[in-house]
């Protein structure tokens, strides 16, 4: 076959030469001119957004939980916040676990994790249950296929188009959170929690199968080169030993952390994570209940920050790849604060909630994009991944933070609005922080 595709040829690389693609299914897409990353990113898309699914589900189990058992707002938010932490803390081990056992082992453990956490809490009684099925199996395998997959496979298959694949990888994510609640605040309604989160697994079941036949863990097992580039790159190598790969995060770390780029974006994604998915993700129903929105309608309004977090994430990454990061980031955390500071003095009627959703919607995780391409221009290819992982645990420590605090506030003075102001104050101070970031750095040997 040919040496070049012209995928390659669009994104201004040098063709390749001497590639040799394996497999029936890559030589088919390498037939019609189309680089089998492309067919990994569409794969990796449907996991994250079957995993996403579940990440969202908690968003309309919350009043049906304190119903059925009786338990508090703040008791349910502390297993969501576990949760959170969890799903944060093992983006790095992720990362390796990746590097060491390949891309496809690795998310197809983790979906079955997230399945059995989900059957199991069909028939969860106690309150410690739900600490443990929800905050920790589920936080643990929702983890292993978070943004830190989308990242790492960006940083395998792409070195062209990297910021518009890892905006599409991120849309999937938080746009899958958001899209399947209406979806399931109806049969939640309608039928039951129980029957929402059947159908959550079996949205995993069949993303599991695609990952079997799909995916692919770098382009040499198959024989290719990053998209954009000329040469097939050879394996890097990595830590044999359980031990030592364990630890491999907490080095990457500990080299990282005496950047000044990485603790930039460590705070900024903290802010992040406080001001999306622990504060509007995990509480927006409640929050709209307490002014009269059913929770269909509340979902629906989730839904459509969704689809406009879609439009915003890829728009994101495409101006990521050609302007400065820093100054995107400047930009998208001033409109989410302001966003949010409005929303305290709408009245929560259909236009207003409406208006907010499409503003804040398009800056829903546009953060994402100039966050990964910063961190991959910092500290190399190999290392991305870890280094992003942990910068995604501050978000899901930020996460965790406002879900706790937000639930909090809430059971103890009957309002989330110090939650909302708190949120749209730290996102206006997140924007300054990011301006401070080094404009480039060197890549650490």
């Amino acid at each position: 076959m040919t040496a070049s595709f012209d995928s390659a040829k669009a994104a201004g690389a040098p063709p390749f030469a001497g590639a040799a693609p394996k497999g029936r299914l890559v030589r088919a897409f390498a037939a019609r001119g189309i680089h089998y990353g492309w067919a990994v990113v569409a794969c990796t898309f449907a996991a994250m957004l079957a995993t996403a699914a579940a990440m969202g589900a908690p968003g309309v189990m919350l009043a049906p939980l304190q119903a059925e058992f009786g338990w508090s707002n703040a008791d349910v938010s502390a297993a969501m916040a576990l949760r959170l932490v969890l799903f944060g803390l093992m983006a790095p081990f992720a990362a390796a676990f990746m590097n060491r056992f390949g891309i496809r082992r690795v998310v197809a453990f983790a979906i079955g994790l997230i399945v059995s956490g989900i059957v199991g809490s069909l028939f969860m009684t106690q309150l410690w249950h739900l600490v443990l099925l929800w905050g920790v199996v589920i936080g643990i395998g929702t983890g292993m296929t978070a943004l830190v997959l989308g990242a790492t496979v960006a940083a395998r298959w792409f070195s062209a188009r990297r910021g518009l694949v890892v905006g599409l990888l991120t849309a999937s994510n938080a746009t899958g959170q958001l899209v399947f609640l209406p979806m399931l605040a109806g049969l939640t309604e309608a039928i039951g929690w129980r029957a929402a989160l059947t159908f959550v697994v079996a949205v995993l079941l069949a993303a599991l199968l695609l990952v079997a036949f799909v995916m692919r863990d770098r382009p040499s097992d198959v024989g290719l080169p990053p998209y954009g580039e000329a040469a097939v790159l050879p394996h890097v190598a990595v830590p044999s030993s359980m031990g030592a790969l364990l630890m491999s995060p907490l080095i990457v770390l500990k080299e990282a952390a005496g950047s000044n780029t990485f603790w930039v974006l460590f705070l900024t994604f903290f802010v992040c994570g406080f001001s999306t998915n622990g504060l509007i993700q995990t509480h927006w129903i409640t929050l709209c209940g307490d002014f009269g929105v059913a929770p269909v309608a509340a979902a629906g309004t989730l839904a459509v920050i969704g689809l406009f977090d879609l439009v915003g994430t890829v728009g994101s990454g495409w101006l990521s790849d050609r302007f400065d990061n820093r100054r995107l980031l400047f930009v998208y955390y001033t409109l989410r604060g302001l966003s949010l500071l409005y929303l305290p003095f709408s009245d929560f009627s259909f236009y207003s909630i409406g208006l907010f959703a499409v503003f804040y919607g398009l800056d829903w995780v546009a953060t994402v994009p100039p966050t990964v391409r910063l961190a991959a221009e910092r500290f190399g290819r190999e290392k991305a991944g870890m280094v992003f992982g942990w910068i995604f645990t501050g978000h899901q420590l930020g996460a965790a933070s406002a879900a706790m605090a937000a639930g909090a506030s809430r059971t103890e003075l009957a309002s989330y609005m110090p939650a909302i102001y708190a949120a749209g104050t730290l996102c206006l101070l997140a924007g300054l922080l990011a301006l401070s970031a080094a404009k480039t750095e060197p890549v650490p040997a």
